[in-house]
């Protein structure tokens, strides 16, 4: 199977044109007609993760955020993006990423927070159609059965296994119909509200932001990679259903750049 297969697989899935124009996802560093021994899927690329790819035998990276977000007017040592293209190309390891096209599509990575905390009857809000396709930037549904805020955001710090979650005040009425959008998403915090949604989780939220929304909706921001960690279970599965034998590793380098001490 040669690696650009499997790149029309996830695009398939996640097709192009719904990213956001500021975006790059798609190919990134490589040659897509190589035959493919194994990917390795994560979120973000670094030189640890070319060296996790090398080492498990994999010459093909699926990330969620993109390597190249700008274009290289050099390619060095200078910083550590340079430094990752230089190591993807000396030992043949393919980047391909898919970002907002991800966030954007029917099952994608908000659908994937959805699932973890078993909502219901879930659909896009902030939808809109993108050449034909039904699309959006966030995902709201139906707790099975409706809790205490202080209940919800335990659920939440739980199943996604954070020590602790930046909140407004807590709501005090029940909590059923939840907002999701993952990464940095505060830009659709007025979208929940208007939708009726009790509360709103993403994974990056302004100081700002969090004022003048009391009992309005529950916040519940707990951290970018955090909300976002089980994207590459969304690759694992759209690659083994529409490649079925092909080998996949999700990668065990955790990326995430901050620290809570």
């Amino acid at each position: 199977m040669k690696i650009k297969q499997v790149l029309c697989a996830l695009e398939q899935f996640a097709p192009l044109p719904l990213q956001e124009s500021w975006d790059n996802a798609g190919l990134q560093v490589g040659l897509t007609e190589a035959e493919v021994s194994g990917a390795l899927l994560c979120l973000d690329v670094n030189e640890a993760i070319v060296e996790e790819a090398i080492q498990k035998g994999c010459n093909l990276i699926v990330s969620h955020h993109p390597l190249l977000f700008h274009g290289l007017k050099q390619i060095s040592d200078a910083d550590y993006v340079q430094r990752t293209v230089v190591k993807a190309l000396k030992h043949d390891v393919v980047v391909v990423s898919m970002h907002t096209n991800m966030d954007n599509a029917q099952g994608g990575v908000n659908w994937k927070i959805a699932e973890r905390l078993r909502l219901k009857e879930c659909r896009f809000f902030a939808s809109k159609q993108v050449d034909g396709i039904d699309a959006g930037s966030g995902v709201i549904g139906d707790l099975p059965d409706a809790m205490a805020a202080r209940a919800f955001v335990e659920l939440v710090k739980k199943q996604f296994s954070v020590q602790c979650a930046q909140c407004n005040e807590l709501l005090q009425r029940p909590v059923r119909k939840v907002a999701i959008c993952g990464g940095a998403g505060d830009f659709l915090l007025p979208d929940a509200v208007r939708e009726g949604a009790d509360a709103f989780i993403t994974g990056e939220m302004h100081y700002h932001q969090y004022f003048g929304y009391e009992q309005r909706i529950q916040i519940c921001v707990i951290g970018h990679y955090q909300s976002e960690q089980y994207t590459a279970e969304i690759f694992r599965d759209i690659i083994q259903r529409t490649c079925p034998g092909f080998r996949t590793e999700i990668a065990q380098m955790n990326t995430n750049p901050i620290f809570y001490y």
